[in-house]
């Protein structure tokens, strides 16, 4: 498979990439700055430059491709007004250039917490408000194969492979970033979890073996 990760130099995001790599797929990671382009392909990725905030659209980017994957984020340190342009704008843009492009496989990483944006207060209410805007848009659109994936709080621990999935919303926990990746490359050769969101924790379930046990 040919595989566009938006956010392709996030932490999470070279983890996918590398796993997508070494599986024999075409992974390729969208960036914006041309330095970070030897990371990527440290892990065997092809680097497609793009500006996930500023282009007007992706589909250039998406094009060839049989699947895409939301890793972007704005980031803790930045202010409410560019999380509405990255977190929920760069998802929109994505989604679009996938429907323009004929592209039905689409994997959003989310966060927990979006089900209720206002319960997050001050410091993570906008973050959440623009995720669950986002998730609601992809969700939306008929023509995409969607897959919404909420992470718990992200560590860097290395990953088990064991997980705790749940469609019950409203969880707490950490789970590995290592695992959030092999989660989502899982769920990308997974048609189960076509039309699900879950949360996602650290846990005690082999990953293929937590999403058949979730329903996914």
């Amino acid at each position: 498979m040919d595989i566009l990760v938006a956010g392709g130099h996030g932490q999470v995001a070279l983890r996918l990439l590398a796993i997508l790599a070494e599986a024999g797929h075409t992974a390729r990671g969208l960036i914006r700055k041309p330095d970070q382009a030897a990371d990527l392909q440290a892990v065997g990725a092809v680097p497609v430059l793009g500006d996930l905030e500023n282009d007007q659209t992706l589909s250039p980017y998406v094009k060839g491709a049989d699947a895409v994957v939301f890793a972007a984020g704005a980031g803790p340190g930045s202010g409410p007004a560019r999380k509405r342009t990255v977190d929920l704008g760069g998802a929109v843009k994505l989604a679009d250039a996938a429907v323009e492009q004929g592209v039905r496989r689409y994997v959003m990483i989310s966060s927990i917490g979006a089900q209720d944006p206002a319960a997050g207060g001050e410091t993570m209410g906008a973050y959440l408000a623009a995720k669950a805007e986002a998730d609601a848009y992809v969700t939306s659109l008929g023509s995409l194969d969607w897959t919404i994936v909420r992470p718990g709080h992200l560590v860097d621990e290395p990953g088990t492979g064991l997980v705790t999935v749940s469609r019950q919303l409203g969880g707490k926990g950490p789970v590995s970033r290592d695992d959030v990746a092999a989660v989502v490359a899982a769920c990308l050769t997974t048609p189960a979890t076509v039309g699900v969101t879950f949360e996602l924790f650290g846990g005690s379930t082999p990953i293929d073996e937590a999403l058949r046990r979730a329903g996914v």
